[in-house]
C-alpha cells in the first residue's frame, strides 16, 4: 500500500546499498566514463544522453573497453508491446550477439 506521507519511507536498505564498497568503485567508474567524454565535447549536462560502457560494467567492462553515447531511452529500456507491456528483458545490443 503506497504511504500517505513520503517521510514514513524508510531508505535504510537503498542507503547500505549504495553505500557499499562495490557500489562506490562502480559509481566511481561511471562519473569517470561520463566526464572523459564531456571533456571530449561528446555530451553535455541535461542532454538526455546516456555514456555506455561497450562491454556493460556488470559484465566486467570498463572504460578501457570503451564507451559510447546514447540516447536515455535506448540505454535504459528493454522492449515492449503496443500496451507498454514488457516483452523481452534482453536489450537488442545483448540479442544481436
Amino acid at each position: 500500500m503506497p504511504y500517505k506521507n513520503k517521510a514514513d519511507r524508510k531508505y535504510t536498505n537503498a542507503a547500505k546499498y549504495e553505500d557499499s564498497p562495490e557500489q562506490v568503485k562502480n559509481r566511481v567508474e561511471r562519473n569517470k566514463a561520463r566526464a572523459k567524454l564531456m571533456k571530449a565535447g561528446k555530451v553535455h549536462k541535461g542532454d538526455g544522453k546516456d555514456v555506455a560502457h561497450i562491454v556493460a560494467a556488470d559484465k566486467g567492462g570498463s572504460i578501457k573497453d570503451g564507451v559510447r553515447v546514447e540516447s536515455a531511452s535506448k540505454n535504459r529500456s528493454f522492449k515492449r508491446d503496443s500496451k507498454h507491456n514488457l516483452v523481452s528483458e534482453v536489450s537488442k545490443r545483448e540479442r544481436k550477439k
